[in-house]
């Protein structure tokens, strides 16, 4: 299945993307897709519908589409988790995955203006894998841990990285700003992916690929990472982890890095998740809330 969620900010509906690419209304059955619709019950129930029984909603009226799901109670990263990009980055190989948090309010839609805050100077890209928790999860084996996942999604993990490296501290004040989360367009469940470790990423920054690669060179893979971040906290249904990006950050190009700047347009997808789009602007408080 591909849960999405659709309308203006504040009227967002649940939906469902059918095979033929049409949006099936599922506000006809229940008010929002929470963190218990995520859950193994709640994934079933949905999977015993007749989805051709759901009304269709006019491709006119879908609008916006925000993040698939409503309620995420933690938005969890894992850095440097390509052997690539660590190396691009001028950093060692983790021997354990570096766990860092994105702030929950810096999440938004897969369209969603990219708001670039005051004096940011050093504004970066990173498409990544998202993993969201359907399953209490604490101290799970690796051999258990993908039956805690709902599903898949794509993330934009969006880094100011002046903030993030050098101004002390940790990486949190980097990656946090508002609009710095992008997630979607779906939440896909895992019997429509498959095997998280094959699939294919990319970003382009106006029109120009940057970063072109695979889960297959993650140093850290999916259930890996959720058995070991349960053992530091639990992982609650609804919890996102986006975990880590391939080559082809704009810090990491050479002679000279690439930073965003307003005007700019990403576009990034990942294998069987869908594609994001979003146009870059200077601080602007009203596209951020709008």
């Amino acid at each position: 299945m591909k849960l999405l969620r659709h309308g203006p900010k504040g009227q967002e509906k649940p939906g469902l993307m059918d095979a033929q690419g049409q949006v099936r209304d599922l506000s006809v059955l229940l008010p929002e897709i929470t963190p218990a619709t995520l859950s193994p019950a709640g994934l079933a129930a949905l999977r015993a519908l007749d989805m051709n029984a759901l009304p269709v909603v006019p491709e006119a009226q879908v609008g916006a589409l925000a993040v698939p799901w409503a309620g995420m109670g933690k938005f969890i990263a894992i850095g440097l988790n390509y052997a690539d990009h660590a190396a691009e980055a001028g950093m060692a190989i983790p021997k354990e995955p570096i766990v860092f948090m994105k702030t929950v309010d810096c999440a938004v839609g897969c369209h969603h203006a990219v708001v670039l805050p005051q004096g940011s100077v050093k504004s970066d890209w990173e498409v990544e894998l998202g993993v969201v928790i359907g399953s209490r999860a604490r101290y799970v084996s690796e051999a258990d841990a993908l039956k805690h996942v709902a599903g898949y999604c794509v993330v934009n993990d969006l880094s100011e990285r002046e903030y993030q490296l050098e101004r002390g501290g940790q990486w949190d004040k980097g990656k946090g700003c508002d609009t710095f989360g992008p997630i979607g367009p779906w939440l896909v469940t895992p019997d429509e992916v498959g095997d998280p470790q094959n699939l294919s990423m990319w970003l382009e920054l106006n029109g120009h690929r940057y970063q072109n690669g695979s889960t297959r060179t993650m140093i850290f893979g999916v259930a890996q990472i959720v058995s070991y971040l349960s053992r530091f906290m639990t992982l609650q249904p609804g919890d996102l982890i986006t975990t880590g990006t391939p080559p082809g950050v704009g810090m990491g190009v050479k002679p000279s890095p690439v930073f965003l700047k307003p005007g700019d347009v990403m576009r990034l997808g990942i294998e069987k998740l869908g594609e994001q789009r979003q146009s870059v602007h200077a601080w602007d408080a009203a596209l951020i809330d709008g």
